[in-house]
């Protein structure tokens, strides 16, 4: 006998809705791509490093091997590369979008690195890294864009702050591949070795790496009418937008910030090693693993630093930057008051510097400059903050020899801590409460 509607003995009857198909396949597809653009663009910005490393790990082996001269103004080349590289490929990304700029560049770095490995003359290596600096900054610009495409104003000092232990990570593992690769097979495998990688990495990008669902989508040429109206509106907003991150006081703010906190951090990732081997004595492999402990602090730092500003969201993420700006001048003084007093209070205070820098650093260059750069102009906005960040990274090499010689190391720390606290003023223009 059939049961009807009020048979006591008939199931309950569940009333499920059913989405369509293809609104649950784009749901995980969303989520797929949000995890596979975190994953392989931490990965990339991670790899960029193995492309620059080398060259600090294996400055005195090199200075030994072909004389003190071959190396002079290879550093300078580099960074003025990058310094213009930052802008230019800031608004290149903007264009072209994130996986090519990305892909590209680091193939790019990839061949210069392989150049730079069999060079024995002074001006190859300075063309090769001339290439390479500039190839090295399509990164930034390039994986903040598509980081800005995955994430939303209200995740985005939290994501972006595990996010960028990339280039602490990156920095650490660079460190010790150029370490080992040297202390096996001498120092030209710190660049051949790693160029293998950076490009296999690069390759990566280019195949799986795709828009975000905050990207903008230009309609391409015969898709009508009213297709092509929209594209030549995108296109007139994206131009507007780029010119105002270009005349914003906060962006300009953001650089000038980043002036000084990249001259320190370029500095310290440079020279630590030269430092510890020269002026503390330490062995060429020793003070290459111990130099590590500067991006160890740094981990926790970004993490500590990204969390804080989303969990206080009407506070503006650059008045945190400055407090631990502020913070910094405290480690930096404490290291040049006791850096020399043993190997385990050198790792600590160098580590408590490298949380103190690499916290303000990668909000302001990163979560803040997205956010001021907004949907059209992340990649503009990150690259400008770079690029004026990156005249400190070029200055680093005339600032620390010229102090050091003459001065002495110690006295160079005390720079640092006017640097730091020089940094931390020039945010106070930024200082406006974030919409809720």
């Amino acid at each position: 006998m059939s049961q009807g509607p009020l048979d006591p003995y008939a199931p309950p009857v569940v009333i499920e809705r059913v989405p369509p198909s293809g609104e649950r396949a784009e749901d995980a597809a969303t989520r797929r791509g949000r995890w596979t653009a975190w994953v392989l663009t931490w990965v990339s910005y991670a790899t960029y490093y193995l492309g620059r490393k080398g060259i600090s790990v294996a400055k005195a082996p090199i200075m030994e091997s072909l004389g003190k001269d071959v190396l002079r103004n290879v550093e300078t080349a580099y960074l003025a590369a990058y310094m213009v590289g930052q802008t230019v490929n800031g608004l290149l990304g903007d264009r072209v979008g994130a996986r090519r700029l990305v892909g590209v560049g680091m193939l790019v770095s990839a061949a210069a690195c392989f150049a730079f490995s069999a060079s024995s003359v002074g001006l190859a290596f300075l063309v090769a890294f001339l290439v390479n600096g500039f190839a090295q900054s399509s990164g930034w610009p390039g994986n903040a864009k598509a980081m800005a495409e995955w994430t939303t104003p209200e995740n985005r000092g939290r994501v972006m702050g595990v996010w960028a232990t990339c280039y602490q990570v990156g920095g650490i593992v660079a460190t010790w591949f150029a370490t080992f690769m040297l202390s096996l097979y001498g120092w030209r495998a710190s660049f051949w070795g790693p160029a293998v990688l950076v490009a296999l990495v690069g390759v990566l990008v280019l195949l799986f790496l795709k828009p975000g669902p905050d990207a903008v989508v230009v309609p391409v040429a015969g898709a009508g009418a009213a297709a092509m109206a929209e594209a030549a509106v995108v296109a007139e907003t994206e131009r507007a937008e780029r010119s105002r991150v270009l005349r914003s006081l906060t962006v300009w703010s953001y650089g000038a910030s980043y002036f000084g906190m990249k001259l320190i951090r370029y500095s310290i990732l440079f020279w630590l090693p030269f430092y510890l081997t020269t002026a503390l004595h330490y062995s060429k492999t020793g003070a290459g693993y111990m130099s590590i402990s500067f991006e160890v602090g740094g981990v926790l730092g970004t993490i500590g630093m990204g969390a804080l500003s989303d969990r206080y969201r009407r506070i503006p993420r650059s008045w945190f930057a400055a407090a631990w700006l502020v913070l910094l001048a405290v480690a930096l003084f404490l290291y040049a008051r006791l850096g020399s007093t043993g190997t385990a209070t050198n790792f600590v205070v160098m580590a408590f510097v490298g949380a103190m820098l690499f916290g303000p650093d990668s909000l302001i260059s990163g979560a803040a400059a997205q956010d001021a750069g907004g949907k059209y102009a992340a990649a503009t906005a990150a690259g400008v903050v770079n690029g004026i960040g990156s005249i400190g990274a070029i200055l680093q090499e005339h600032v620390t020899r010229g102090v050091s010689e003459r001065y002495g190391w110690d006295k160079l720390f005390y720079v640092f801590v006017a640097l730091a606290v020089f940094s931390a003023v020039c945010l106070f223009p930024t200082f406006r409460p974030r919409k809720a």
